[in-house]
């Protein structure tokens, strides 16, 4: 079954647990973030425009959600401490800091959900699964939120350039429809597709700058594809990075999820594939997922045991991605980096309860209160307890 979850803001609420290294001097001013209708980058660009301070100034641990109510830390690079209280959001001095912001201070996150519109049947069937996440956890999946980059039809970009495919990459960056397009933009950017490498006709369709010039150089450099490339910015790249590894990690952890008796199993469908759920697992099992950490693909990947090696060498084989293709990426403005993640997530301090939907008539709403550790994703916590049985 589909869940509805952020119906508004205050159905989804995420506040950081954090550690920060606050003193009376530093150079970076340290802010607690409260916000609700934005997502963590978009607001960080207003401030960046309403306060005249640099964009690469800024630094958070953790991206969050527009469609919440949520609560976080960020720094910036500058002395002077900033106070800021808008409709939508506030910033709150609290100290400074002698490094910036990370993921690294980000202790775990603390989260309020509402999951609406349940008939009485799907309130009671998700209870019972809730009971064996508090016992066994559930898999660490990467959730659709990672994938926002990936373009269904053509794959991805990050993939595309790893492996020397500059044309396709660029064509992805120029072509992709995404939910969030106007109109107006898949009307253009379909142009673009259907007529690709005719760089005139493209040229005179273009409306961003960038189209602009990408077509305006290809029309004189038929194959400048990696230098148009190499002008992504930093941001943008880094996320079409992190989705294709993403990708590539939730392969090895659903490869091992299977290899493992911890049927029957529970799937729930994604972006750029399902997701598949163990119900419960034996003694020994729990023990090894529970210990297990497996890196994202990458430069100098590190391995926990022999079974965690041998799958990354499968999923890269069957990607048709040679391991020595990530020491040899052409761009500088970001990069494919490794690094360790645990295969299954425990929620802790978790409580819940079904009551009446006061939204939706004669539906049910669950309300679910818990903490996660950090980069843990609260809707792959929903997507296993609404998960069905999986069909072999």
């Amino acid at each position: 079954m589909r869940f509805k979850i952020k119906a508004k803001p205050e159905d989804f609420i995420v506040e950081e647990i954090a550690g920060l290294p606050l003193g009376k001097r530093g150079d970076f001013a340290a802010y607690l973030l409260q916000k609700r209708g934005w997502n963590t980058v978009d607001l960080l660009l207003e401030l960046s425009r309403r306060l005249a301070i640099p964009f690469g100034c800024f630094s958070y641990g953790g991206k969050k959600d527009r469609h919440s109510l949520s609560t976080q830390y960020i720094a910036i690079k500058n002395k002077k401490s900033l106070e800021l209280s808008e409709r939508d959001y506030s910033l709150k001095f609290i100290g400074f800091m002698t490094r910036p912001m990370g993921p690294d201070l980000i202790q775990a996150n603390h989260f309020k959900v509402t999951v609406r519109s349940l008939g009485r049947r799907d309130a009671e069937e998700c209870l019972p699964q809730i009971q064996l996440v508090q016992s066994f956890g559930y898999a660490n999946y990467f959730d659709d939120q990672r994938f926002g980059s990936f373009d269904a039809r053509q794959g991805f970009l990050a993939e595309k350039a790893l492996k020397g495919e500059f044309n396709g990459a660029l064509k992805v960056y120029l072509t992709a429809i995404y939910p969030q397009d106007t109109k107006e933009e898949r009307k253009r950017k379909s142009f673009f597709f259907e007529n690709w490498k005719d760089w005139r006709a493209c040229r005179e369709k273009s409306d961003t700058r960038f189209e602009e010039k990408a077509f305006n150089y290809l029309a004189g450099h038929p194959r400048g594809f990696l230098d148009l490339l190499k002008e992504i910015p930093r941001e943008e790249l880094s996320i079409h990075i992190a989705s294709f590894q993403s990708y590539l990690w939730n392969q090895m952890l659903k490869k091992i999820i299977t290899s493992i008796p911890g049927g029957p199993f529970r799937n729930y469908p994604g972006l750029a594939g399902e997701y598949i759920f163990y119900s419960q697992l034996s003694g020994d099992d729990h023990r090894y997922l529970s210990g297990l950490n497996l890196p994202v693909p990458g430069p100098k990947p590190e391995f926990s045991d022999e079974l965690s090696r041998n799958t990354y060498a499968q999923v890269l084989e069957s990607e048709e991605i040679r391991e020595t293709l990530f020491n040899k990426w052409k761009f500088r403005q970001a990069w494919f980096k490794s690094f360790q993640r645990p295969a299954i997530a425990a929620p802790q301090d978790l409580s819940f309860s079904v009551l009446d939907d006061e939204i939706y008539p004669a539906k049910k709403k669950l309300l679910l209160e818990f903490r996660l550790p950090r980069g843990s994703y609260a809707t792959m916590f929903l997507k296993r307890i609404f998960s069905e049985a999986h069909k072999v």
